[in-house]
C-alpha cells in the first residue's frame, strides 16, 4: 500500500480546544500558519515545524541499525533467535491477534452506527476538506500497492492448489477455488481496514477535534495525561509505532524486490538471484533518496495517481481478455460465502491444530496490518478532516474493501480459471507467489506489454511506499511535525531499505514474515489501548449528545414515577397523556 502524505491540509494548533491555535486560518493567532507564529510558514519560506525529538530519533535509529547489523553479521544467531521467538509468539499469542482484529471490526461498526457517528473530525460546523470523489479516490490509492500486486494472484492460487486445512476440500477442485478466493477476501478486506480505520479515527480525532500533535502518543492524553504523553511514556509509544512501521514497510519493500526480480527474469531473462534482489532495493532506494532531496513530493503524488490508473487498466485488461463471464459469476459467489462464514473464519486459533498454517497466513496478515496501522492511519486521518465519524468509518471499511474484493476476484479468479480449464499450468507454480502474476499475464494476449507494466507498477509502488512511510516516521520522531526535516526522512528510508535487504539475506520471504509478527506483538497492545483512549474521549464529547437509553429503561422510569406519586400523593393516580 502506498500513497503520498506530503500535500494534505495542516491540522489546527496543537494546544487543545479553546487555546491558541484553534483560530481560523489566517487569523493571526499562534498556530494558524501565519508569519510569526512559530509553527506555520513565514512568507514563501519552508514550514517551521517542530524539530526532531533527539531522544526518539537516537533510540529509534540505534535499535533499527542494531537489528540490521545483527542480521547482516550474525546470521546464525539472528535466525536462531527469530525462529525461537516466532514459535513462542505463535504458540502463546495467536489468540491475541485474532481477538484484537475482531475487536477493531466490531468497534468500527458500533461507532459508525451509534451516537458517536454524528461527531465531526474537526469543529462542529466544519466542512470536509475534500469532496466525496477526491476523498474516495485517495482512499482507494491507499488500498492498492505492492501487497495487492504480490498476493492478488498468488494467494488465491496457493489456496486453490493447497487448500486451508479446515474441512475436506480437494486441491484444484471447484470448492478449492471458492475457498481460495474467500480466504483472500477474509485476509484483505474488512479486518485490515477496520484496523486502519480505528487507528486513523483516533489520530484524526486527536489532531483535528482536540487540536493535538499528529503522533500516536497524542491519542493517549485521556489515559496518561498531557505531561506523560509529552514525556518518556509518550516517547515509548511513538517508538513502538516507528518500529512497527519500519518492519511492516520493510516487508512490503522486500516483497516488491522479490517480484521485480522475478519479473525481470521472466520478461528480460535477467537471472533471479539474491544479488539482483539487493540491486533492486539499492536502485529503487536511491530513486527515493533523490526524490526526497530534490523535494519532488508533487512528483511522487503524481506517481501515486498514475499507479491507480495503471493498476485499474491492468485489472480491466485481465477482466476483458480473461474469463469474463466466470469472473462476473465469481464476485457474488465469493462475497456471499465470505460474509456468511466470517464468524467462523475470524475465530479460528491453533487450539485444535493447524497453528503453522495460521502463522503463515492469518496471523502474519493481522500482524502486517497492525504494523501498517500508524502509516495508513496517519494518511487516512490527514485526508478526512471535517468528515463525521460515521462517514469516515463506513467509507474506510466499504470503499477499499470493495476495491480489494474486485481485484482478488478478477486477478486470482483468472489464474484459477486458466489452470482449471487447462490453458495454463499455474497451480504447479503456486508456491512461487512472486511468479504467479507474470505467469498469469503470460497466458493472456500482449504478455510482453502487460508484464513490463506490472514491473513498473511494483517499482513505482516501492518508491512511493518508501517516501510516504519515511515521512510518517519522520513526523512520529519530530513531535508530530507535518513537514519533518529532509535528512530525517532520508535516514528512515535508508534504514527501511536496509531492513528489507538484510531480512531477504537472512531467509527471504519467511524472514520478512517473522520480523513483522515479532514487532507487531507489542504494538497490538498499543492499538488496543488506543481504542480505549479514543472511547473514553468520545464518551465525554458533548457533541455526541446524551446516551440513548433502551425503551425498557424509559418504562422503568415511568413506573417508578407513578409508584412514587402514589406513595407520596396520598391517593390514587391515573396515567396522564
Amino acid at each position: 500500500m502506498s500513497t503520498d502524505t506530503t500535500t494534505f491540509p495542516e491540522p489546527p494548533g496543537q494546544d487543545g480546544p479553546g487555546t491558541p491555535g484553534d483560530g481560523p486560518p489566517g487569523d493571526g493567532t499562534p498556530g494558524d500558519g501565519t508569519p510569526g507564529d512559530g509553527t506555520g510558514t513565514s512568507g514563501e519560506g519552508p514550514p517551521l515545524d517542530p524539530p526532531p525529538d533527539k531522544a526518539v530519533v537516537t533510540l529509534g535509529v540505534l535499535v533499527v541499525a542494531g537489528v540490521v547489523l545483527w542480521a547482516a553479521l550474525g546470521k546464525g544467531s539472528f535466525d536462531s533467535f527469530t525462529d525461537g521467538a516466532l514459535n513462542w509468539v505463535l504458540g502463546n499469542f495467536s489468540w491475541l491477534f485474532m481477538i484484537a482484529a475482531n475487536v477493531f471490526l466490531v468497534l468500527c461498526l458500533m461507532l459508525a452506527l451509534g451516537r458517536f457517528g454524528r461527531l465531526r473530525l474537526g469543529k462542529d460546523d466544519e466542512e470536509p476538506e475534500f469532496d466525496n470523489l477526491a476523498w474516495i479516490a485517495m482512499m482507494f490509492s491507499a488500498g492498492m500497492g505492492i501487497g495487492l500486486m504480490f498476493y492478488g494472484v498468488g494467494e488465491p492460487l496457493q489456496h486453490y492448489a493447497d487448500p486451508p486445512p479446515f474441512g475436506d476440500v480437494a486441491p484444484r477442485s471447484g470448492a478449492a477455488a471458492q475457498t481460495g478466493l474467500e480466504y483472500a477476501l477474509f485476509h484483505w478486506t474488512l479486518h485490515p481496514w477496520a484496523i486502519y480505520g480505528m487507528g486513523g479515527l483516533a489520530l484524526a480525532y486527536a489532531t483535528f477535534r482536540k487540536g493535538r500533535g499528529n503522533r500516536v502518543s497524542s491519542v493517549f492524553v485521556s489515559l496518561i495525561g498531557q505531561r506523560r504523553a509529552d514525556g518518556w511514556q509518550g516517547k515509548v509509544i511513538d517508538l513502538l509505532a516507528v518500529f512497527a512501521t519500519v518492519f511492516g514497510t520493510a516487508t512490503s519493500l522486500g516483497l516488491g524486490a522479490l517480484q521485480v526480480a522475478e519479473g525481470l527474469h521472466l520478461s528480460l531473462g535477467v537471472p533471479h538471484t539474491t544479488t539482483v534482489e539487493l540491486l533492486v532495493i539499492v536502485v529503487l532506494g536511491a530513486a527515493f533518496v533523490l526524490s526526497a532531496f530534490s523535494g519532488l513530493h508533487k512528483g511522487v503524488k503524481w506517481l501515486s495517481s498514475i499507479n491507480i490508473v495503471l493498476a485499474a487498466l491492468l485489472m480491466v485488461f485481465v477482466f476483458v481478455a480473461g474469463p469474463t463471464v466466470f469472473l462476473l459469476d465469481s464476485i457474488p459467489a465469493t462475497v456471499g460465502p465470505y460474509l456468511q462464514e466470517l464468524l467462523v473464519t475470524s475465530s479460528r486459533t491453533g487450539a485444535f491444530g493447524h497453528s503453522d498454517w495460521l502463522g503463515t497466513w492469518t496471523i502474519f496478515y493481522w500482524a502486517w496490518w497492525l504494523s501498517w496501522a500508524p502509516f495508513v492511519g496517519t494518511f487516512l486521518a490527514r485526508i478526512s478532516r471535517g468528515r463525521t465519524v460515521r462517514e469516515f468509518l463506513l467509507g474506510v471499511l466499504l470503499v477499499p474493501s470493495g476495491a480489494s474484493a474486485v481485484w482478488f476476484c478478477v486477478m486470482g479468479g483468472t489464474a484459477i480459471r486458466l489452470d482449471s480449464t487447462g490453458r495454463a499450468g499455474l497451480a504447479g507454480e503456486a508456491d512461487n507467489a512472486e511468479k504467479s502474476l507474470f505467469a498469469t499475464l503470460e497466458a493472456l494476449p500482449f504478455q510482453s506489454v502487460t508484464s513490463v507494466l506490472a514491473i513498473l507498477l511494483v517499482m513505482m509502488y516501492f518508491i512511493t511506499s518508501a517516501d510516504s512511510a519515511s515521512l510518517v516516521m519522520g513526523s512520529l520522531t519530530s513531535r508530530g511535525a507535518l513537514h519533518p526535516r529532509t535528512w530525517l526522512v532520508v535516514t528512515w528510508g535508508v534504514l527501511m531499505s536496509a531492513v528489507a535487504a538484510v531480512l531477504l539475506l537472512a531467509g527471504g520471504l519467511e524472514s520478512l514474515k517473522s520480523g513483522t509478527i515479532l514487532v507487531a506483538l507489542p504494538f497490538v497492545l498499543v492499538m488496543l489501548a488506543l481504542c480505549w483512549a479514543l472511547l473514553k474521549e468520545l464518551r465525554e464529547d458533548p457533541g455526541a449528545g446524551p446516551p440513548r437509553h433502551h425503551p425498557l429503561y424509559g418504562l422503568r422510569d415511568a413506573v417508578r414515577a407513578m409508584v412514587g406519586e402514589a406513595l407520596h400523593g396520598g391517593g390514587s393516580t391515573r396515567l396522564r397523556p
